[in-house]
This record gives C-alpha cells, sequence and structure tokens, in this order.
C-alpha cells in the first residue's frame, strides 16, 4: 500500500520567526528559504522546518507540562479529497474552522487524539 502522506515540514510557533532561523541556520548549516513578517522556512537536511509567529506565545515549560510543546506537522498528498477521506476512516477529523479557504490547497485535521496536522497538495 503506497502512503497518504509525506512529511512535508515542522511547524513550530515562537515570538521571532526570524530570530528562530536565525538560530537554527547557524547550529545546522541549513539554508534560509523563506522569511516574512510571520514565519521564517529553513531548509534542514531533507526537512523544511518552519517557524510561524503566534501572538501571546509563551515558551514551553520543562520539565512540566503547564504549557505544552507547540509544533505541528505538515504532510504532502497527491489529493486533497482523496487523502481526506483516508484520514477520516482512519481516525482523523476535520475541525469546522480552517484558516485557509481549501481551495488554497491546505486543510488543517485533527489525529485521533485532538492534535493538529495540515495536509496540503503536492507540488
Amino acid at each position: 500500500m503506497s502512503p497518504i502522506i509525506t512529511l512535508a515540514c515542522v511547524v513550530i510557533d515562537c515570538q521571532d520567526p526570524a530570530g528562530m532561523a536565525a538560530f537554527y541556520h547557524a547550529a545546522s548549516g541549513g539554508e534560509i528559504t523563506h522569511t516574512d513578517e510571520d514565519s521564517a522556512w529553513v531548509a534542514m537536511s531533507a526537512t523544511t522546518w518552519v517557524f510561524r509567529k503566534v501572538e501571546g506565545y509563551q515558551p514551553p515549560t520543562w520539565p512540566g507540562s503547564k504549557v505544552p510543546p507547540q509544533l505541528h506537522l505538515d504532510f504532502s498528498v497527491d489529493d486533497l479529497d482523496t487523502a481526506e477521506k483516508q484520514l477520516h476512516a482512519l481516525g482523523a477529523t476535520t475541525p469546522e474552522h480552517q484558516p485557509n479557504d481549501r481551495t488554497r490547497g491546505l486543510i488543517v485535521m485533527l489525529d485521533p487524539a485532538g492534535h493538529p496536522f495540515c495536509i496540503a497538495a503536492r507540488r
């Protein structure tokens, strides 16, 4: 059976996307591939890391879990509608609130435990 999804990127919430990208660029030798007011993208090894600005961001508490880690995964799919149906059959759900119109090629979904992840049409 061929996979429904393939990892497209790891998305990490933060207050300062450019600063995070600069840190991971310097630490990993990766390449900063995109920056704007709300995000910065770094290609590290075979994965893209997206640092996403979140208003009111609070860093995770460690080792406690008062503020949990804040990240989600984005996956590429061949066909959005087909993948969404297949993922529903596996226990995922699609929340009513979507930050983008699905015609833009992105759907936010929730895994069976409620963790958000996105599926996007393969480019």
